[in-house]
Formats: C-alpha cells, structure tokens, sequence
C-alpha cells in the first residue's frame, strides 16, 4: 500500500510564499514521475508542475517563474516552492505519483491567498 502525504498548506497574503511538501510511504521500489495539481472550486483539476526521476520539469504557463517544482529521490518526496502568490493559485493542491504502472494521488492540502 502506497500513501502519499501533503503537507505545508495554509493563508498566505498576495505577494507572499508557501512551500508545499509531499512524502510517498509504503511499498515503493521506484517512483517515476511526481507533480502537483490543483482543483479551484467549480473548476477542474489542472497541472501545476512535474518532475521526473531524472529532474526534468514541465510547468503550467501560469505559474512559470514563480514556482518550482523539485525532488529528493532518497526520501520520497516531492517539493513546490510557490512565491509571489495570487490570489487565482487559491486552490486545493494534490500530489501525484507515478509508482510502477499505477497513479497514486495525496489527499490535498488547501492554499489560499488573501488579495
């Protein structure tokens, strides 16, 4: 059994940084690619970043040059460094992970941005 466990969420002011964590725990051999989504109320999930085992990284045109996505391989975890938040990246950010031939994915963590 695979969980993956988001943390770092919360309020943050316009302008301001929040850095998201997410751990993998359980039975994993080897994680291919991990990102970050995120689902704003009445819209869908959308790709925020993602990187793979190897570090290339794919970002979303909205948040290019403000968040980065990185990894530590050795613990599992996956990493997103938000700066000069808006209030449009209020949203509810999940982890993804690639383990295998499966999907796994967090239980969210909220963020919200005060304008």
């Amino acid at each position: 059994q695979v969980q993956l466990v988001e943390s770092g969420g919360g309020l943050v002011q316009a302008g301001g940084s929040l850095r998201l964590s997410c751990a993998a725990s359980g039975s994993i051999f080897s994680i291919g690619a991990m990102g970050w989504y995120r689902q704003a109320p009445g819209k869908q999930r959308e790709l925020v970043a993602e990187i793979t085992r190897g570090g290339s990284t794919n970002y979303a045109d909205s948040v290019k040059g403000r968040f980065t996505i990185s990894r530590d391989n050795a613990k599992n975890t996956v990493y997103l460094q938000m700066n000069a938040m808006k209030p449009e990246d209020t949203a509810v950010y999940y982890c993804k992970a690639n383990i295998v031939l499966t999907t796994y994915w967090g239980q969210g963590t909220q963020v919200t941005v005060s304008s």
